[in-house]
C-alpha cells in the first residue's frame, strides 16, 4: 500500500474548511436536490462537508509520523461521519431505504479484500516466526558481496519476492541486509534503498499478490490472473532503467563479510509450500470454479491451521530428538535454546497481522464509497475519462499515487468503472503500482525504509533520483502500450 504526504493540501484550498459552517448544514433542504429517485449531492453543503471531512482525515493520515497517531483513526471517524450525514439527508428526503443497500455493497467489497489480506499476512507472519526471512538475510550477509553486487542482488530479489510476498515486507528484508553490510556508508545505503523501493513496487505491479491495488483489480474481475503477467515486461523496464543509471554512481567497495548463523524453525519450508498451495487454490477457485478468490485463501488458512496442529502435537517428540543430538555434540547453547521453544500458534500469527493497515483500508474504502454515493466519483469520471483521453487520465492518476495513497485512487477508478479498453485497465494497474516510486513518501516501502534506515535514506536523498525514476515510469508505459497494440489491438 502507499502513504501520502502533505502535498495533498495543495489540491484543496484551505478556505474550504472555513466555508462549511454547521448552521448552513442544519438549514439544508434535501428535497431540493432530489432527482429521479436519486440525489445528486455534489453541489450541496452536505456533499462539500463530506468531501472536507475526507480531505481533513487524509491530511491527518499524511501527518502520521509528526502526530504519532495511527493512520486508521482519522479515516474510521471520517467514514462514520460521511455515512451518518448521507443517512440523515436521505431520511429527511424520505429515501432512507436507498442508503443501507449501498453501504452493504461497499462493506462486502471491503470484507472480501480484508479476509484475503488477513490470510496473506498470517502466512507472512508465520514465515517470519519460523525465521525464513532471517535465514535469507543471513545467507546474503555471509556472502560478502561488493557494493555493486549487493546493489543488484537486493534489487533483483526485491523484484522477484514482492510478487509473492508484499512489497513492504520485501523492502524491509532487503533494507536490513543493506544496512548491516554497508554500515558507515550512508551514501550507498540511500542509493540501495531507492533501488529497493523501485524494485519492490515494480515487482508487485504484475501480480495480484504484490500490492493491495492489484488484488483489488483481480478480485473485481476486471483482469484475469494470467493477464497480470503481461505487465511483467513494462515492470522490468520500470525497475531496470533507474537501476542501470544508478549503477554508474556506486563506489564499488567490498565490505567485510559478517558471520551470522540462522537455524530455521521446524516446518518453515513446509509453511512456505503451503503458502504457494494457498495461492494456487485461490487462483483455481477464481479461474476454474468462478468463485471469489477469498474462498481459496480462507481454505488455505485451514491448511495452515491443520499444519499448526501437527506441529504442536509432534513438538515433544521433536524436542526429545534434538536434545539427544545436542547432548551428543555437547552443544550447550542450543540445548539452552530448546528450553525456550514455544508451540506454533496460528491464532497468534493472525493477531500479529497489521490491523492498523486493515482498519485504515476499511476507512478509506467506506469513505470513497460514501463519496461515490454522493456523486463525486461520477463527476470525476466525467472529467478524467470523457473530457480527457483514458491514457492521459491513467498516467496522471499513477503520478498522483506518488503523493496520495494508491488505495483510494484505485478504489475510485474501480467504483467509477469508466468505459475503457482492457489494455487501459492494465495501464491503470501498472501506473498505480509503480507511480508511487517517484517519491519516497509515495509507497509503503519508501515510508518504512525512511524509518528503518533513518539518517541514510531520506526524502531528499530519494528526490535526487526522481528524474531517472520518472524516466523509468514513462518508459514502462510506452513498453506496455507497444506490447498491447502489437499483440491485442485493444487501444
Amino acid at each position: 500500500m502507499r502513504y501520502g504526504s502533505g502535498f495533498l493540501a495543495c489540491l484543496f484550498p484551505r478556505k474550504l474548511f472555513f466555508l462549511l459552517p454547521l448552521p448552513a448544514l442544519l438549514a439544508y433542504s434535501p428535497s431540493a436536490l432530489a432527482v429521479t429517485g436519486e440525489m445528486d449531492l455534489t453541489g450541496s453543503t452536505v456533499g462539500l462537508v463530506c468531501l472536507a471531512v475526507f480531505v481533513l482525515a487524509y491530511l491527518l493520515v499524511m501527518s502520521e509520523e509528526k502526530l504519532d497517531m495511527r493512520k486508521s483513526k482519522p479515516v474510521l471517524l471520517a467514514a462514520g461521519i460521511i455515512w451518518a450525514l448521507i443517512g440523515w439527508v436521505y431520511a429527511q428526503a424520505g429515501k432512507a431505504e436507498q442508503v443501507e443497500p449501498a453501504f452493504h455493497q461497499t462493506l462486502l467489497e471491503f470484507t472480501e479484500l480484508m479476509l484475503f489480506l488477513l490470510v496473506a499476512m498470517t502466512y507472512i507472519n508465520a514465515l517470519e516466526e519460523r525465521r525464513v526471512f532471517d535465514g535469507l538475510r543471513a545467507w546474503m550477509v555471509r556472502k560478502g558481496f561488493s557494493f555493486r553486487s549487493l546493489f543488484w542482488t537486493t534489487g533483483l530479489l526485491a523484484f522477484v519476492i514482492s510478487p509473492i510476498a508484499d512489497n513492504l515486507t520485501t523492502a524491509l528484508l532487503m533494507c536490513a541486509v543493506v544496512t548491516k553490510m554497508a554500515e558507515g556508508h550512508p551514501r550507498f545505503i540511500n542509493l540501495a534503498c531507492v533501488n529497493i523501493v523501485v524494485a519492490a513496487n515494480a515487482g508487485g505491479a504484475f501480480s495480484p499478490f504484490g500490492d493491495i491495488t492489484t488484488l483489488m483489480v483481480w478480485q473485481s474481475g476486471v483482469i484475469e490472473f494470467h493477464e497480470f503477467f503481461s505487465l511483467l515486461p513494462p515492470a522490468m523496464v520500470n525497475y531496470a532503467i533507474p537501476a542501470m543509471v544508478m549503477n554508474f554512481f556506486i563506489h564499488n567497495r567490498k565490505p567485510e563479510p559478517v558471520n551470522e548463523e540462522v537455524e530455521l524453525k521446524r516446518g518453515a519450508l513446509r509453511i512456505m509450500a503451503l503458502f504457494l498451495l494457498t495461492i494456487a487454490t485461490a487462483v483455481v477457485f477464481h479461474t476454474l470454479l468462478h468463485l471469489p478468490p477469498v474462498l481459496g485463501m480462507m481454505t488455505g488458512l485451514g491448511y495452515l491451521q491443520f499444519f499448526g496442529y501437527f506441529l504442536r502435537k509432534t513438538l515433544p517428540r521433536s524436542l526429545d530428538r534434538k536434545r539427544r543430538i545436542y547432548e551428543q555434540r555437547g552443544d550447550r547453547e542450543k540445548l539452552e535454546r530448546l528450553g525456550s521453544v514455544v508451540p506454533f500458534d496460528v491464532f497468534s500469527r493472525v493477531a500479529r497481522a497489521e490491523w492498523d493497515t486493515l482498519l485504515f483500508f476499511y476507512g478509506v474504502v467506506m469513505c470513497v464509497g460514501g463519496l461515490a454515493f454522493l456523486g463525486y466519483l461520477s463527476m470525476l469520471s466525467e472529467l478524467l475519462y470523457t473530457q480527457w483521453n483514458a491514457t492521459g487520465a491513467n498516467v496522471a492518476l499513477g503520478l498522483l499515487s506518488a503523493v496520495v495513497d494508491n488505495i483510494p485512487v484505485m478504489f475510485a477508478v474501480l467504483t467509477m468503472d469508466p468505459a475503457m479498453s482492457h489494455g487501459q485497465w492494465l495501464l491503470i494497474t501498472l501506473t498505480a503500482g509503480v507511480g508511487g516510486s517517484v517519491l519516497s513518501i509515495g509507497s509503503a516501502a519508501g515510508v518504512a525504509l525512511m524509518g528503518q534506515a533513518r539518517g541514510s535514506y531520506t526524502f531528499l536523498g530519494h528526490l535526487r533520483w526522481a528524474p531517472v525514476i520518472l524516466l523509468g515510469y514513462i518508459a514502462s508505459i510506452l513498453v506496455h502500450l507497444q506490447i498491447n497494440v502489437a499483440s491485442f489491438s485493444i487501444f
